[in-house]
């Protein structure tokens, strides 16, 4: 629902708060003019914007995490927890009191929030739609005053197919050798070296003692590419481990069967989505702006500057590095993005076709993620 169809529905005295909030000159004992008077205040595209600039960096997150959610409407609690994920420790201040229902009761007191309007949804708070364009509007050109767009640098990467091109070659490398697993369920060192060195895009082997979980179920085992192929045939039970070695299983030998030299990045790039969402709760948010930055070649110097604000750090993973190794680096892997490399301009992204597809046409709620336990085997 519109704008306009949520202050039509709303009580005069929520439209008496909103009208407060907005300075607005009107009779607050006419719901007709209070009506006219937030739509004539909202409506204007300057003074929007000023609101909107006004917000704390908590605030634009917590607005930011419902911005490319498609469900309808949230529960109060759902809400709490989004406000609290928009507080990150690392903030300055962030010891102070904070109660997530003031930022809650600020957005429905600037007609930004609203009840809903049948008995099923009367307890249930909703953004309206139209407001919802007019965010994004305004805080892409904030960020497009950040970016430093460049020319076409002098070569690019660009990883289209090849991800989905891999995760047949593992399922064909496991059914043609003899794969031997430690007693941790992991491919031996000799065993990865030689199946890096026959993927299309190359990773050194993990190093010792390095940190890492949060990613993935064998993401502490294996390279961040290598990690998200074998996982990905895991929970497409196409491969188990058991009896000390790597096997296929009837699925996976029937896929093989099948003859595709590669699987389609649809769900691949959806299962990425479920799995990177267990460390990073704003994922689909991200790579939505991303996706909005990056339609010219853009540093990515200026994109981290412009979104590194907006992502939460993980333990010993810093807001940098989860924008770009976790995010644009598997991007690049997925074919969502094209990488260049210029000797004035330095390292820039630019989104390919296939990615402005999927992240447009597939979406996955936000509590919908991936378990990492892993089972011994």
């Amino acid at each position: 629902m519109n704008l306009a169809d949520m202050l039509s529905y709303a009580d005069i005295q929520q439209l008496a708060r909103i009208a407060q909030q907005y300075e607005c000159e009107c009779n607050i004992n006419s719901k007709h003019e209070l009506i006219q008077s937030i739509l004539l205040e909202l409506g204007r595209k300057e003074l929007f914007e000023q609101h909107v600039s006004k917000m704390s960096i908590e605030e634009t997150r917590f607005l930011n995490s419902l911005l490319f959610d498609q469900q309808g409407f949230f529960s109060i609690e759902e809400l709490i927890a989004r406000v609290q994920q928009a507080r990150f420790d690392s903030d300055p201040n962030s010891s102070q009191v904070f109660n997530p229902r003031d930022t809650i009761l600020k957005f429905k007191h600037s007609g930004w929030l609203f009840n809903g309007c049948t008995q099923q949804t009367k307890y249930l708070l909703h953004i309206p739609s139209d407001l919802k364009l007019r965010f994004r509007d305004v805080l892409h050109q904030r960020f497009k005053e950040q970016l430093h767009v460049v020319p076409s640098p002098e070569a690019y990467r660009d990883e289209d197919g090849r991800l989905g091109e891999d995760i047949i070659f593992l399922l064909r490398y496991i059914d043609q050798e003899m794969v031997q697993l430690s007693s941790e369920g992991v491919m031996y060192k000799r065993s990865q070296q030689q199946l890096l060195e026959q993927l299309a895009v190359r990773e050194p082997v993990i190093a010792k003692g390095e940190w890492r979980f949060g990613y993935g179920r064998r993401f502490h085992n294996y390279p961040d590419r290598l990690s998200l192929i074998y996982d990905y045939a895991f929970y497409r039970g196409w491969i188990e481990e058991g009896n000390g070695c790597l096997s296929l299983t009837a699925a996976g030998e029937e896929r093989l069967t099948q003859g595709a030299a590669y699987e389609a990045l649809q769900p691949v790039y959806r299962f990425w989505l479920k799995l990177y969402k267990n460390a990073i709760p704003n994922l689909l948010s991200l790579v939505h702006w991303i996706q909005r930055c990056t339609e010219k070649w853009t540093t990515t110097e200026s994109l981290q500057q412009t979104l590194v604000p907006y992502v939460r750090p993980f333990y010993y993973d810093t807001p940098e590095s989860i924008l770009g190794q976790r995010i644009l680096k598997m991007m690049i892997h997925l074919g969502l993005l094209r990488y260049g490399e210029d000797p004035e301009y330095g390292a820039s992204v630019l989104i390919t076709k296939r990615g402005q597809t999927l992240i447009q046409d597939i979406y996955v709620p936000h509590e919908e993620k991936i378990s990492l336990v892993v089972d011994k085997p």
